[in-house]
């Protein structure tokens, strides 16, 4: 790499630091280019040599702190054992219990991932492939041990468990929740929605 090249990346990283500290101790609306700019040590413009604005910071930001939840998901997830259900459980508390580390930044996350207005940049909630893989996964594991419908759309499955999971971000929005408060309203909607997935006994026929 140039010399160019190099401190353009080393501003990058400071300004990606400096964002991630601002967005969890002041909150991303407060939060401005500028007071990122002043606590990287750089200049406004070269902020913006970087990043077209503070959504492309936050999506570069919550990139990097998803892979490191995806890293331990991949260290873990083959280890969770029971049903599908307590499978399910434990793995969206792993989510709340990595999230809520950083409470306020995964908050302006959501917030940023649920802006469908025209021209927004962020990727919508629920276009995360990697998050749905790491689901139809463990959907895939109960069809093969027989606790799961493999009748039933899997992607409806996926989709209603991923609204209840943004749902439940509800209880941290306006409670300040913590991640078991989280993960048990969350235990009790996986719990309905297994109900509706779980292969029902056949009635044996008269003779």
């Amino acid at each position: 790499m140039s010399v160019r090249s190099v401190q353009k990346e080393a501003t990058r990283r400071r300004v990606l630091e400096a964002a991630r500290e601002l967005f969890e101790t002041e909150g991303y609306e407060e939060t401005t280019v500028r007071a990122i700019a002043k606590r990287a040590g750089v200049s406004v413009g070269s902020v913006f040599t970087s990043f077209q604005s503070k959504l492309d910071i936050l999506s570069e930001v919550m990139g990097e702190r998803l892979d490191e939840l995806y890293e331990e998901l991949d260290r873990v997830g083959h280890q969770l054992r029971g049903s599908t259900a307590d499978r399910l459980r434990s793995l969206f508390a792993l989510f709340f219990a990595f999230e809520t580390r950083r409470k306020r930044l995964f908050l302006a996350h959501i917030a940023a991932t649920y802006d469908w207005r025209p021209g927004a940049k962020a990727t919508p909630f629920g276009h995360n492939e990697r998050l749905k893989q790491v689901v139809r996964d463990c959907l895939a594991r109960g069809v093969a041990a027989g606790d799961v419908d493999p009748a039933i759309d899997p992607e409806l499955i996926v989709d209603t468990l991923l609204a209840a999971y943004a749902w439940t971000y509800r209880l941290a929005a306006w409670a300040d929740a913590d991640a078991d408060t989280m993960s048990h309203a969350m235990d009790r909607q996986i719990g309905l929605i297994a109900a509706g997935f779980t292969p029902r006994p056949q009635a044996s026929g008269l003779i």
